[in-house]
């Protein structure tokens, strides 16, 4: 009988988990989260990593077009110049490949001066990028790459 029960925990404990984290969209077997507050890029930065993912990397048009299809404000992206002006970089540290700049971005604010050294995803002109001041106060998008099989409910 002790046998039988110590089975039945061990099979229960390696079920599959049945639903998806509440709050979380799924694409392409990767997990999003939309901020519903608003904050700085280091902010959103440190909220995600407390989820267990980071700041969205954009890795495909086909993400990107997904992307805009739930963001409808002004979102953080996991992109900067922190590092050295002009050297954009993901928060996973791979450089810059796909673009999707609004016309004339990035610019630093117009200045080599200016501090606009963090990227997020304009609300209009089809989604497009801008350059922005890291303390700009706005919402922001998590990936997680999932680490256990899970249903969307």
């Amino acid at each position: 009988m002790g046998y039988l029960l110590v089975w039945i925990v061990s099979c229960l404990m390696f079920l599959p988990e049945k639903t998806c984290p509440t709050g979380w969209k799924m694409f392409s077997g990767v997990f999003y989260f939309l901020s519903g507050t608003s904050g700085i890029w280091d902010e959103a930065r440190r909220d995600c990593r407390d989820k267990g993912a980071d700041l969205v990397v954009i890795e495909s048009p086909e993400e990107q077009n997904f992307l805009t299809t739930i963001i409808k404000e002004n979102t953080w992206i996991g992109l900067t110049d922190n590092g050295m002006e002009g050297q954009w970089k993901w928060v996973d540290g791979t450089p810059l490949t796909l673009a999707n700049w609004a016309t004339n971005e990035p610019n630093n604010g117009g200045s080599l001066t200016s501090e606009e050294d963090c990227v997020h995803i304009r609300a209009e002109d089809q989604r497009t990028w801008n350059d922005i001041s890291c303390t700009a106060s706005m919402k922001w998008i998590c990936k997680e790459i999932p680490r256990h099989h899970c249903t969307v409910s």
